[in-house]
């Protein structure tokens, strides 16, 4: 609330209104003196419940009052006026604070130092019991209005001025929320905290990512008394029991007269064991456990805890809790304490926290802001029309209804796309990292499925390459006869399973799926399917085709298993259409074996002459884009070293599949001159890919285009030369940067002696013509 404000109350007549968001200022008189101290309050009606007046210890104005009493207008009551540093602003307001322990959290822990009274003034209907004298019976807003005309009778109301503030209201009834004091139960922290911190510290128990750790520290390092006792109704009903002694009046908050039994007849025969002789009755404490104590308990209460069943011999302690670190202290916290407590043991080995999913706007998905996600409506797929209908059969207000309808609208003015299961679980695996948010964009969700569907039809489609009446060898060890594109894929193969098994041990699932993703799309559709589609025709030569099939069965079959874990469905259904090795005994993907890296598929030197092959083609499809030349498109490659003309001259055929609309590519040999009415770009210092573009393209124009490129290709050297001409730069720069940099001035002049080739080209094209 802004300032004053008239608010209508349930359990009050409808047109009857009570004033929030004032500071109501009052006066307490000093007793035996006429002196009067002012103080101020929110809630004038708890004033009924004051047991004390703080003040600063150094505040000069009160320094005489130190140790007095005032007396209270309306119940026999002394007041001590007490001294507090810790609670007491003296430059704010007059300087004195009134106390009311039972009825404000700040003025109970006053209490508790000071060792004041703890008078409770509510019925748990609302209205004021015995300790408000004259005010007994009545709601308690209506002892807010009285206790003001009664305050300017008695001469001690000073006035009411607005006052921002945030009121405590709950949201399906609107009643305002206050404290109130009640007999609970509690569990000594700091005994059960010590052990549980000692456990992360010598390494029993591990806790990923190292925030988390640290943030286990910071909760047990500060742990308070822990309370489980809970009014609402939902949990384990505590087993105590009070002994209410015949004909006497016994404390409920005396602990000597509760005792605790599984059943009323376990706690009976306590009682009787303790109050030997003695009429009594038994009565059960009304409050349920907290949840978190209830689930503290689960890890061994579930294999037969405190028996010592087989299952818990066998299972306990478990390895592995995989949960959210929002809940690292109200839930992992305590299993451990209670674990260790009860059982002398962690509960589990490692603790692992995923991060918390948000919605796209990076908001904590919660029911009252209507932006919670079901994941059967991104599997299933739902439109906007039954997403706002969900909004209408919760039983949220109207109003944030209207806002979470707006959200809706904003976010998914389509509904949801149907996304399947598959493509949920992958896009949760890839935002898991070592953040601690997630903000579920439900169109990235959507983009894996249209990867589930890449890999489908890759899958059928290499299916169809390899032939119905294709047989895979009996194992994956290579024949030697490999061509280089088969030893690139089976290498990078094998560095998707080293990454993937590497990331699956940190835990780090955004690592893995980047991976397998990578490999899947990028390597082994983009690359490999098409680079063997010249050679998996029936004409083609029989052993090379025998071979290329072999390995891309070895990548369908491995990358299946890789991918298993992040898409179950898709690659358990792509694997059982597979041919399968005789080796291979197990009926399910998720049975067999998960892929290991190969020693034998290691090849750093197949890598990087097949990346040389890639950004020839590379090279060649941005050529063709740059001059438009979209189709029927020739390519001459110069070579200065045999090497080079050697190998692009064996992988021409590939290269043609993977540059789109290409009719041919030939390999030049260092002495060999690139035919004229050629474009040119450069590849590396020893490779350069031509386009023929005579007669199609405009000559001038592209002599412009290469002359801006050798202007900036000829900025840069001159620019790393210049550092190079630098006195200090032979001692001062490391070996490694310069030996860098002296590379690099090599392929700049590689490349502008490319293209001012490129430029005699066309300007004697130009002139032919």
């Amino acid at each position: 609330l802004t300032g004053s404000t008239m608010m209508s109350i349930p359990g009050y007549p409808a047109k009857e209104k009570f004033e929030f968001g004032v500071m109501v200022h009052f006066a307490y008189q000093v007793e035996d003196s006429d002196e009067r101290i002012i103080v101020a309050t929110t809630r004038i009606e708890t004033m009924l419940g004051d047991t004390a007046i703080a003040v600063h210890p150094d505040d000069e104005r009160y320094k005489h009052l130190h140790g007095k009493f005032a007396r209270h207008p309306f119940v026999d009551r002394r007041i001590p006026i007490i001294t507090d540093a810790e609670c007491v602003d003296m430059e704010l307001g007059t300087g004195a604070v009134k106390m009311t322990p039972a009825h404000d959290y700040n003025d109970y822990e006053v209490g508790k130092r000071h060792n004041l009274e703890f008078i409770n003034l509510l019925n748990e209907d609302g209205t004021y019991n015995e300790n408000a004298g004259p005010y007994s019976g009545m709601l308690r807003f209506h002892v807010r209005k009285q206790i003001i005309e009664d305050l300017k009778t008695k001469g001690l109301y000073v006035d009411t001025v607005d006052n921002p503030m945030s009121v405590p209201q709950c949201p399906k009834s609107f009643d305002i929320i206050e404290p109130l004091m009640k007999p609970q139960w509690w569990v000594k922290s700091k005994q059960l905290a010590e052990p549980a911190i000692q456990a992360v510290r010598d390494g029993r128990l591990e806790i990923a990512p190292l925030t988390s750790e640290s943030e286990w520290f910071r909760w047990l390092e500060n742990i308070n008394d822990w309370c489980i006792s809970r009014q609402l109704w939902w949990g384990h009903r505590i087993p105590a029991y009070f002994v209410r002694i015949a004909g006497g009046s016994n404390d409920l908050c005396d602990g000597n007269y509760w005792v605790a039994g599984h059943t009323e007849a376990d706690a009976r025969k306590r009682a009787e064991e303790k109050f030997p002789g003695v009429e009594f009755e038994l009565e059960q404490d009304p409050d349920v456990l907290d949840t978190w104590f209830s689930s503290g308990l689960w890890p061994f209460a579930v294999l037969g805890w405190p028996e010592n069943t087989d299952d818990f011999k066998k299972y306990y302690p478990t390895s592995l809790l995989e949960t959210g670190w929002d809940i690292l202290f109200f839930w992992v916290a305590r299993m451990v304490m209670l674990g260790m407590y009860l059982t002398g043991e962690v509960p589990f080995r490692k603790v692992f926290c995923h991060a918390l999913v948000r919605d796209a706007q990076g908001r904590k998905m919660s029911k009252s802001l209507g932006n919670v996600i079901d994941p059967i409506d991104v599997i299933e797929g739902i439109g906007l029309d039954k997403l706002h209908s969900r909004l209408e059969a919760g039983n949220l207000d109207p109003r944030e209804i209207k806002k979470a309808k707006a959200d809706q609208s904003k976010d998914y003015p389509d509904g949801i796309p149907e996304c399947g299961t598959d493509a949920l679980r992958f896009t949760l695996c890839a935002y898991t990292s070592s953040g601690r948010d997630m903000n579920l964009n439900v169109m990235r969700v959507d983009g894996y499925r249209k990867f589930c569907n890449k890999l489908w039809n890759a899958t059928r489609f290499a299916l169809m390459k390899l032939g119905e009446d294709f047989i895979p060898t009996p194992d994956s060890s290579l024949t030697g006869h490999e061509s280089l594109a088969e030893r690139w894929i089976l290498h990078r193969l094998n560095v998707a399973a080293r990454d993937v098994s590497a990331a699956l041990a940190d835990m780090n699932f955004m690592a893995a799926t980047t991976a397998v993703h990578k490999f899947w799309l990028y390597e082994l559709c983009d690359v490999y399917i098409e680079y063997i589609k010249p050679i998996t025709v029936p004409e083609a030569d029989a052993a090379a085709r025998h071979s290329a099939q072999q390995t891309l069965f070895t990548c369908l079959d491995q990358g299946l298993k890789l991918l298993h874990p992040f898409m179950p469905f898709v690659t358990e259904e792509l694997w059982q259409r597979l041919p399968h090795r005789a080796s291979e005994t197990s009926t399910s993907i998720s049975m067999s074996a998960y892929p290991e890296p190969c020693g034998d598929y290691e090849n750093g030197q197949a890598e990087a002459e097949f990346e040389l092959v890639m950004s020839i083609a590379k090279a060649g499809r941005s050529l063709t884009a740059d001059y438009n030349v979209l189709s029927k498109s020739t390519f001459f490659i110069s070579n200065s070293s045999e090497a080079s003309h050697t190998l692009v001259s064996a992988q021409a055929a590939g290269i043609v599949t993977l540059i789109k609309g290409c009719q041919s590519v030939t390999s030049l040999a260092p002495e060999e001159d690139v035919p004229a009415g050629c474009a040119v770009v450069s590849v590396s210092d020893e490779v350069a890919m031509h386009l023929l573009v005579r007669g199609q393209v405009d000559i001038d124009q592209e002599i412009g285009k290469i002359e801006k490129k050798v202007a900036k290709a000829t900025g840069l050297k001159d620019g790393l030369v210049a550092k190079t001409k630098v006195p200090s730069y032979e001692t001062n720069v490391p070996e490694e940067v310069r030996e860098t940099n002296a590379s690099k001035i090599g392929d700049y002049e590689a490349e502008i002696s490319v293209l001012q080739k490129a430029i005699e080209t066309f300007l004697t094209l130009k002139g032919s013509n």
